[in-house]
């Protein structure tokens, strides 16, 4: 009986026929967004716009911006300081060589293709190539993944459908023969490990989050079950080294919280973790759309839940599971612990454990649902003989069809011109502004105080002075003559920028200049080349600078700050350790792994 190792041509058409199935059904499951445009979800504008301001930036010479410049209608607001980097230099990378209108479309399909391919390769651990390929489908049609692309348009936690599987990979994958501690551990899974964490934490907080957390009761398991603490100890240098890689950012994030509002992140009702159970419903008008929004992501919790359950219980009846050892058994744990943390009862572990409230939502963790149920379904759903396999083949295909149909209709959110890709276009260009995010807000400021159409600079005897006028409710906005003088950021020599603007001005006497910029201490701000002191806050939160009589030349530049030096080194030397550890596996692997074949001869469900 012959092999695919004796056609190396055939088995390098199946290697490429998985992943090239997994990119066409993300296609299938972003094709809404061809007949009804891009979805307008909850984050969608947030990215847009970082997008734009990262492009930018970059235009400008500045490779990681902090600084964006376009929210409170030009205040800007340090929101690359605080939200990881991938995804939005992801979006501004595809804006620089596609146009702005397909860059939504695309960036959404390589996701979807990512949690797809992420749970191909987990799979495949115990599977062939054809249930791993239909495991990844079943994980990138699984409702979560399509209400976060498509309701909340959150790109940085639609990359968790990446990032998650692999962390899962990379734990319980335990390729070391040798019973010694330092081989089972340095077994050629650490360095990966530690990169898949990391690309959690650079992509979304949250998801960071999730991942520590998963990987450290994932490898409790897997140690008790393999009565070894080479998981654990795996584990504790993966996440040390991934810590590490992220800390140009992490560093800078968690000491500079300091300077904004960031508990507005988790203050608001709507984002409480009390007000999110599974089902929950409110008195409060407030939380109408909240409890609307909630009862649909609960409905895909409980039947993606089902999903895994029934497929781990078909898989188990016909003995399945049996084919996988005890790899199954820490995949069987998740869906049952996210599902208790969907219900009151876990309110004791989301006040306990360090950062867990931060995630404002117990149903985010439904995206480490997505690959133990691909799985599980696929173990359950494919068939031995071949007609009942073309047979589930296809029954697969249109049921997914109908699951993307289903979230066109359902889950796709119908964008106003303003909020669409062309309205958001035209907006940048003029210059107008966005609003901002409440939790980036200087200190005792207001956003919603921030007036629309404000010049540059606003030079007054009076530094409290009103500069936007509405009625309540609505974004104030500035009215000719209410400043003594104003004055425009010179564009001389390249120096207007997101994070790099001069100011010439006459001022007939002293007085305050209002600068159409947010309050942060990394700015550094000189007068006629002197370092200037910023008077008090404002409600709006905008620079007050007192200013003598006469010429003057205003310079402001953002600062590496030494939280931001400190986070740089730590990563420079927990890279310098991941390729020691890549060299110290790979050497460990060559004096202790058999022979190919022993791994080939391991048992997988065909």
């Amino acid at each position: 009986m012959t092999t695919s190792e004796d056609h190396p041509k055939k088995s390098g058409r199946r290697w490429f026929a998985g992943p090239a199935v997994i990119l066409l059904a993300a296609f299938v499951a972003t094709s809404p967004s061809l007949f009804r445009h891009n979805s307008c979800g909850h984050d969608f504008d947030f990215h847009l716009v970082s997008w734009l301001d990262s492009v930018a930036s970059w235009r400008h010479g500045i490779l990681y911006p902090h600084w964006s410049p376009s929210p409170n209608y030009g205040a800007g607001e340090p929101r690359f300081v605080f939200y990881p980097p991938l995804t939005w230099m992801l979006g501004a990378a595809f804006g620089l060589v596609l146009p702005w209108s397909a860059v939504p479309f695309v960036v959404t399909l390589l996701l979807l293709a990512g949690t797809g391919l992420g749970t191909r390769m987990l799979a495949r651990q115990v599977m062939d190539d054809a249930p791993a390929t239909l495991a990844g489908c079943a994980a990138l049609f699984s409702g979560y993944a399509l209400f976060t692309a498509f309701e909340r348009s959150a790109f940085g936690e639609l990359a968790g459908g990446f990032w998650i599987p692999l962390v899962l990979l990379f734990i319980l994958r335990d390729r070391g023969k040798n019973k010694a501690l330092v081989h089972r551990t340095f077994d050629g899974s650490t360095a990966p490990l530690a990169l898949a964490l990391a690309g959690a934490w650079l992509s979304n907080a949250p998801l960071g989050v999730m991942a520590s957390y998963l990987l450290a009761a994932v490898a409790l398991a897997w140690a008790l079950l393999l009565r070894s603490w080479a998981p654990l100890v795996r584990a504790i240098v993966s996440t040390v080294m991934a810590l590490g890689l992220a800390a140009f950012y992490l560093v800078p994030a968690a000491v500079e919280q300091r300077w904004v509002q960031i508990r507005q992140a988790t203050d608001d009702p709507g984002s409480q973790i009390e007000n999110s159970w599974m089902f929950a419903r409110h008195a409060d008008p407030a939380l109408e759309l909240h409890d609307v929004e909630l009862l649909k992501v609960s409905l895909i919790g409980v039947t993606m839940i089902t999903v895994a359950a029934g497929g781990l219980f078909v898989a188990w009846r016909r003995g399945r599971l049996r084919k996988m050892g005890i790899w199954w058994i820490p995949l069987t744990l998740i869906p049952i612990a996210v599902l208790l943390m969907q219900l009151p009862v876990s309110l004791p572990v989301w006040n306990a454990l360090p950062k867990l409230r931060f995630l404002q939502f117990p149903w985010r963790w439904l995206v480490v649902v997505e690959a133990p149920l691909g799985i599980f379904f696929a173990a359950a759903a494919w068939m031995t003989g071949r007609r009942l396999r073309k047979a589930m083949i296809w029954i697969c295909a249109v049921f997914f069809c109908g699951v993307s149909a289903a979230a066109g209709f359902v889950l796709h959110q119908r964008c106003e011109y303003e909020d669409s890709v062309p309205g958001m276009i035209e907006i940048y260009t003029r210059g107008s502004g966005f609003e901002g995010t409440d939790e980036y807000a200087p200190i005792g400021a207001d956003d919603a105080m921030v007036a629309s159409g404000l010049p540059d600079a606003c030079f007054t005897s009076n530094p409290s002075l009103r500069l936007g006028y509405g009625e309540e409710g609505t974004t104030p906005t500035y009215r000719e003559g209410t400043c003594d003088a104003v004055f425009s950021w010179s564009a001389d020599r390249g120096k207007l920028s997101g994070e790099h603007r001069r100011l010439t001005a006459t001022t007939p006497h002293a007085g305050y200049m209002i600068l159409k910029l947010h309050t942060y201490p990394a700015w550094q701000i000189r007068v006629k080349g002197h370092p200037a002191e910023v008077s008090a806050h404002r409600e709006d939160g905008l620079t007050i600078l007192p200013v003598p009589e006469g010429v003057l030349e205003i310079t402001v530049d953002w600062s590496t700050t030494s939280d931001v030096i400190i986070g740089r080194w730590l990563s420079i030397v927990a890279l310098a350790l991941l390729g020691l550890t890549w060299w110290l596996e790979r050497k460990l692997r060559t004096r202790s792994l058999g022979p190919m074949k022993e791994r080939l001869a391991e048992p997988r469900l065909s």
